[in-house]
């Protein structure tokens, strides 16, 4: 059967397209070639860029959050720094405590205590690298006996396999064996953290998950020595709660370590003296590098604890790390040490 032919409508009749709707549509063509190359090339502070250089756009647009300020005022009559020395870690740790009124005056009954430990590498407690998983043992039994707190988390985000890390640096188990809460880092942890006065994290990716409900923060971090910075101390411990592409700030990082001393405002700050990595830091790996610094400080101003053990628990004499000074500036503490400290042996 022969197909039936289609004839065009009696009353349709085709144009020629005249030349400037030719030349209208091809105007329209290569503007819209422009704009997409526009949006693909240009750089990522030009309006409209796509580049997305931090991955911060890569996120889900949310309103950055901020966080509260976590500090206690000290104890009326007490110091604002304590030095514990002799006996085992516990020991040393309930002295330095003591010397600034107790940790009773800083946690109470029904807080939900966080505690940052350096845990950035897969090592041995022994090898200075990351915190003294004893000192977490004493420290979260004081906040749940002593101070009855309701919570007590622990978290980090390593820079190495987090359960590696918590695991060899025996940080998890010392956590867990105590009646604390790990937190290991994951993809949907992080939410933009908005840090008026920072320079490069005003708005960062954040470890936020751990922190929900939390009114208490206690950073405790190991004393060494840092290849970029000359020092890894209290203040640059807070650099594990970054996250995205937190390496491009080696480039600059004196000014980063200074922006963490105001993103946390932590209630308090514990130093592990005990085994100080004394070079090839902040990794280490050699136990010839550490030395038994027999000593844990605890305080409220991280500054201040921070240019005490750079020079009398690393050695180093003469100028302090840059940001220190920085830190200084923005308000978050003073390296003025002296007439602050009290020691209890």
């Amino acid at each position: 059967m022969a197909k039936k032919k289609i004839y065009p409508h009696p009353d349709y009749q085709s144009e020629p397209m005249k030349r400037r709707d030719l030349f209208r549509k091809g105007v329209g063509v290569a503007a819209a070639s422009t704009a997409a190359a526009y949006l693909a090339f240009a750089p990522e502070d030009f309006p409209f860029s796509l580049k997305d250089a931090t991955g911060v756009r890569s996120f889900p647009q949310t309103v950055p959050f901020q966080l509260p300020d976590f500090r206690v005022e000290k104890a009326i009559g007490q110091f604002e720094i304590g030095l514990g020395r002799t006996g085992h870690a516990g020991s040393k740790l309930r002295k330095a405590l003591d010397a600034i009124g107790g940790i009773s005056h800083y946690v109470k009954p029904g807080d939900i205590v966080l505690i940052k430990p350096n845990v950035a590498f897969d090592r041995s407690p022994n090898m200075g690298a990351t915190t003294n998983p004893q000192i977490i043992n004493e420290l979260v039994q004081l906040l749940l006996v002593d101070c009855r707190a309701a919570e007590v988390r622990v978290a980090d985000n390593p820079i190495e396999s987090p359960a590696d890390c918590f695991a060899k640096s025996g940080i998890q188990e010392a956590s867990e064996r105590s009646g604390a809460r790990v937190y290991l880092p994951d993809n949907n942890a992080f939410e933009v953290l908005n840090t008026p006065g920072a320079t490069l994290i005003e708005n960062w990716p954040f470890f936020k998950r751990p922190f929900k409900n939390v009114n208490k923060v206690i950073g405790v971090a190991p004393v060494k020595d840092h290849n970029l910075c000359h020092a890894s101390l209290g203040v640059k411990n807070w650099y594990g709660l970054l996250g995205g592409r937190r390496n491009q700030f080696h480039q600059d990082i004196h000014e980063i370590v200074s922006d963490l001393s105001i993103m946390i405002r932590p209630t308090l700050s514990i130093l592990d003296g005990t085994h100080v990595l004394m070079k090839n830091g902040p990794t280490g790996g050699d136990p010839s590098d550490v030395k038994d610094g027999d000593t844990i400080v605890a305080g409220i101003d991280p500054v201040a604890m921070d240019a005490w053990a750079f020079e009398n628990l690393l050695n180093r004499k003469g100028e302090l790390p840059q940001y220190l000074y920085k830190a200084q500036e923005k308000g978050s503490g003073s390296i003025k040490y002296q007439g602050r400290i009290r020691e209890v042996t």
